[in-house]
C-alpha cells in the first residue's frame, strides 16, 4: 500500500495545463474573410492573438520541462545517494534523459516561431 499523501491538486493541475494548451490553436486561427470582401489585412488584434498563442505555448513547454528536470534530477541524486558505486550509469542515463526534455523544449520553440512569422 502507498503510504504517500497524494497530492489532490496535481489532476486538477494537469487538466487545466491541458485546457490551456489545447486553446492555443484557437487563439492563433484567423477568420476567413466573408463573402465580397477583399482579403484581409493583418490588424493589431491579429498580431496580439499570435503573441498570447506563443506566450501560452513555449510558456507550458518550459514549465513543463523545468518540472521534468527538477523530477530527473531529483531521482537522480537520491539514486546516487542509495548506490554511490553505480554514479556513472546514473549520471550517465540522467544526461541522455535531460538532452530528450530539452529537444521537446526547443521543438515547441520552433512551433512558436513558425506561429509567428509564418502564419
Amino acid at each position: 500500500m502507498n503510504c504517500r499523501k497524494r497530492n489532490k491538486w496535481l489532476p486538477l493541475l494537469l487538466s487545466l495545463l491541458l485546457a490551456a494548451a489545447l486553446t492555443v490553436p484557437a487563439f492563433a486561427a484567423q477568420a476567413a474573410p466573408a463573402a465580397g470582401e477583399t482579403e484581409r489585412v493583418q490588424t493589431v488584434s491579429d498580431t496580439g492573438s499570435k503573441a498570447i498563442a506563443s506566450a501560452v505555448a513555449i510558456g507550458l513547454a518550459a514549465a513543463g520541462g523545468a518540472v521534468g528536470m527538477g523530477l530527473a534530477t531529483a531521482k537522480t541524486v537520491e539514486g546516487i545517494a542509495r548506490q554511490p558505486e553505480a554514479e556513472g550509469k546514473i549520471r550517465t542515463s540522467l544526461m541522455l534523459g535531460l538532452v530528450f526534455i530539452e529537444t521537446a523544449i526547443i521543438y515547441a520553440l520552433l512551433v512558436v516561431i513558425l506561429l509567428i512569422f509564418v502564419l
